[in-house]
Order: C-alpha cells, then sequence, then structure tokens
C-alpha cells in the first residue's frame, strides 16, 4: 500500500507525478478546461479523463474525476480509488489527491479510498513481464491537514482499510492454501497486541458439544476449527460478540454444486474472515468495547464420511437438526458459534455470513441483507453501514418462518425450507433459535463479499465486506456510552 498523508498544498503549486483532481463544477476545471474539452471530459460524475498538465501545474499528468457538486463521503471515496487506479495507469509513482473534502469524516473517506483502491493480490502473479506500475506515495490536499483531528482521522482510516485488504487477502487465497487449519495459524499469526486467541481443534470441538461444526466438516480430510479472539479494553462501555462464517471451501458436500458453482467458493469464508479483521482493528484503534469474535471455520466437501442428507445433528445448544441439504452448510456452523457468543453474556450478538443465494437474488451483488430480533440493534448496524460507506437494507423475519424451522417430524429444527421461497428469511429464523434474549443481528453478505468487476475501490476478488460497518458500529457504541 502507498504511504498517505494530509497537505495543505494547492493542486497548482504541489510537486507530484500526478494530480487526481475532482471536477464538481466549470470553476474547478479551471486552465485545464481545453484540455478535458478535448478528450470528451465533461465532468459528469465519476467520469475520468487523463491529460498532461503542461505548465499549468507542477506535475506530469492530471487525472480529472467527476464528483456531484457536494460530494458524500462515499463519493469521494469511490473518486479517490478510481484516481488513484488511473494515475498507477499513467506511471505515477508520487501523487496528490484534490477532491475537496468538506470536513475530516470526508478527508478520511479520501484516504481510504485510496488505500483501498491501491489494493492488489498478486502472491500468485509469479512471471508477470510487465508488472503493473505502483504508487508509492499519496498527500491528500486539504486545508484541514494542520488541525490534529484531521491527521488522527487519516491515520484511523489507514487502519481501518488495512483491515478491509487483510480480509481481502484471506477471502483471495486459494481454498487448498488456507484450509481451516491454515486459516486459523493465519489469524493467529496476525493478531495484534492486545488480542488473545485461543484455537479448538476437533477433538476440543466434540469436547464442546459442537456439532454443527463438526458435521459440516465430517467430509474432510482437514479437520474443522474454532477460532476464538478476545479483545478486552480496560474500561469496556460495551461488549460486542462477533460470529463469522468460515467455509474455507464449499463444494456443497454431498449436495455437491455444479462446477460452475464451485469456482468462487474460496470466498465462503468471508464472514470469519471480515469479524476477525474489524475485531484486529477495534483493538489497533483502541475503541473501548470489548470483543469476543468466534470464527467458524469448516472445508465443506465430500467423501464416505461426509454428512448425508436425512442425519440428524445435535448442536451445542442442545438442539438437534435435521440435515436436508449438505451445501446448507453455514448455517450449522453458525449455529454453535452464536450458542457460544450468547454463553459470554455480551451486550449484544451480530454475525456475518455469505449465507443464501436468496439474497443475492432479493438484493442483488451489492447490497447485504440485516435481519434480528431486536429492531433498534438492526437500525444501528443499517446506520453504521452507510457512514461506513456499505450497502445494507432490512429484511423481516417473518412469523411464518418460526413454524417452518420447527417443523421436522424427527428433529427439533429442519435445517431448510420445503419450499423455495424466504430463503434468506428462513435461515435468520433458523439462526434466530440459538440466540436467546439478546439482542442479535445477523448479516447476509452473500452479495458483496465477492466481485467479478470494479468499481470505485472495489476490485475483482474479495471485497472485505463487514468490517467497515462492524468498526463504525463499534465507534457509535462508544460515542453513545
Amino acid at each position: 500500500m502507498p504511504s498517505v498523508s494530509v497537505s495543505t498544498a494547492k493542486p497548482t503549486t504541489v510537486t507530484a507525478d500526478a494530480l487526481v483532481l475532482g471536477v464538481r463544477t466549470d470553476e474547478d476545471l479551471g486552465d485545464l478546461a481545453p484540455q478535458l474539452s478535448a478528450v470528451g471530459f465533461t465532468g459528469s460524475p465519476d467520469q475520468v479523463a487523463t491529460v498532461p498538465a503542461g505548465d499549468l501545474a507542477k506535475v506530469r499528468v492530471v487525472v480529472a474525476i467527476g464528483l456531484p457538486e457536494e460530494p458524500t463521503a462515499e463519493d469521494l471515496r469511490r473518486a479517490a480509488g478510481t484516481g488513484i487506479r488511473a494515475a498507477a495507469s499513467a506511471k505515477a509513482t508520487k501523487v496528490a489527491v484534490a477532491l475537496h473534502p468538506a470536513g475530516v469524516d470526508e478527508v478520511a473517506a479520501v484516504v481510504e479510498g485510496v488505500e483501498l483502491g491501491s489494493y492488489r493480490f498478486e502472491t500468485y502473479k509469479k512471471h508477470d513481464d510487465e508488472p503493473r506500475p505502483r504508487v508509492d506515495e499519496v498527500s491528500v490536499l486539504t486545508p484541514f491537514a494542520r488541525q490534529t483531528t484531521t491527521s488522527d482521522a487519516a491515520t484511523q482510516a489507514t487502519v481501518l482499510t488495512a483491515a478491509v485488504n487483510r480480509a481481502r487477502d484471506w477471502v483471495n487465497t486459494p481454498p487448498g492454501d488456507l484450509r481451516p487449519g491454515a486459516f486459523a495459524d493465519a489469524i493467529s499469526a496476525a493478531a495484534p497486541p492486545g488480542v488473545e486467541v485461543s484455537v479448538w481443534d476437533e477433538k476440543r470441538l466434540a469436547k464442546e458439544r459442537c456439532g454443527g461444526i463438526l458435521a459440516v466438516g465430517a467430509g474432510s480430510d482437514s479437520p474443522p476449527r474454532l477460532v476464538r479472539l478476545t479483545y478486552k479494553p480496560k474500561k469496556p462501555v460495551k461488549h460486542v460478540a462477533l460470529v463469522g462464517k468460515g467455509i474455507t471451501f464449499d463444494s456443497g458436500g454431498l449436495s455437491i454444486k455444479t462446477g460452475a458453482g464451485m469456482q468462487t467458493m474460496k470466498m465462503d469464508m468471508g464472514g470469519a474472515a471480515a469479524v476477525v479483521a474489524a475485531t484486529f482493528a477495534i483493538a489497533e484503534l483502541g475503541l473501548p468495547i470489548e470483543v469476543t469474535t468466534f470464527a467458524c471455520l469448516a472445508e465443506n466437501m465430500p467423501s464416505g464420511s461426509a454428512t448425508r442428507p436425512g442425519d440428524v445433528v445435535t448442536m451445542r445448544s442442545g438442539a438437534t437438526v435435521e440435515i436436508l441439504n449438505t451445501d446448507a452448510e453455514g448455517r450449522l456452523v453458525l449455529g454453535d458459534g452464536l450458542t457460544l457468543a450468547t454463553e459470554t453474556k455480551a451486550d449484544l450478538v451480530l454475525d456475518l455470513a455469505t449465507l443464501t443465494g436468496a439474497c443475492l437474488v432479493a438484493l442483488g451483488e451489492r447490497t447485504a441483507g440485516v435481519m434480528g430480533n431486536d429492531d433498534d440493534l438492526r437500525d444501528q448496524v443499517v446506520g453504521a453501514a452507510g457512514n461506513a460507506g456499505e450497502s445494507v437494507w432490512p429484511l423481516p423475519i417473518t412469523e411464518e418462518m418460526k413454524g417452518i424451522v420447527t417443523s421436522s417430524t424427527v428433529a427439533d429444527l429442519r435445517q431448510i425450507n420445503p419450499k423455495p421461497y424466504g430463503g434468506t428469511l428462513f435461515a435468520a429464523a433458523f439462526l434466530r433459535e440459538f440466540v436467546g434474549d439478546l439482542p442479535w443481528a445477523h448479516l447476509d453478505i452473500a452479495g458483496p463479499a465477492f466481485t467479478d468487476g470494479t468499481r470505485g475501490y472495489t476490485l475483482p476478488g474479495g471485497t472485505g465486506f463487514g468490517v467497515r460497518t462492524l468498526v463504525h458500529l463499534a465507534r457509535d457504541l462508544a460515542d453513545a456510552s
């Protein structure tokens, strides 16, 4: 990632290889109007053009980006990501960014966009004849640069984006290299000071009666793991428990997916990656929020030892579950994780999971669904996501689903809905059986956790979705206490 600083320098006097210039009105074009007009640049939002600066600035090229007249923090975040990639394509190593942030929060958004837009996952690119150019140094131009609050906000933004990019790295890692044991080791190795890590292997999981996690991992020769993280500041104002679905590869088990359906299933641990990375960021930022996190890791594979449709599994809570489709495995690992979360006596519980294709059908590829048993918490999550720049939409858990979840003739709960409707709501109703009366919110991130396109600061692959929402929620909880 490039080093990012803030500066009070003017766009016309700053020294750099490239200037990323936000264009809100014709006045922002200045003397560059003829050059930009010549390449068809009109300044419409999200439009990008790169032109030589000539004698108009102390830079080699100007990357102009169209902005709304009153851009939001998310507009600036996306523009910064787009601009930094365009500057890299122009072979600029030192870049100045002038997007006219209106305040400290907007400065932080620009820093986030720069860091997120600069992300690359190139671990496995061994023979790249023409390595892509890379930006090494970025100055964000703002009249607020000398304020302590601005430099602090920029530093916090860097911590946050580093956490998002760590989650992206984990999601992008080939599944054969990040099986449950390896993922647990990677989490342990990355934990910052102040975060305690404990790992349960398959023997401990059996001792602790985590039948859901064990059932999902039964078909793999790489046994499941549960990673527990604990961050406890000196005077916490709230205690939050986080649970993440960590299916390191999802073949569907004996209810096997199609070949095409498996191609992106390395991303099925995106929920676990997000809750772990968010926990690390909360600790590194020193927020006064106690966090207990459970990453439920398993590989869902078919074999002679795999769980079968028709089997009955006993969960940690003591509830029995009739297995009807082994490709609906995420709710099983989350059921055990949520039970463990409630045992911590936290003030509230949140889980993140790439859980249902039905959520993709309902909300598309960029928006997560949020459900829960507490309207206030659900609304807090929606607000935090909005401030973070992540798209979340509230969905209900309709009461009809309760009767369906408990309709098994051989067990306490049935694993899937017998009808092909409301799959997201059914899955949430199933999870609700494991949280009791604690305030709980569930984020189904099946859509936005992984993408095959480029937009703003988002690149093909893992997105790290959810990290920013969780950190913003922790900040909101701290500020409200």
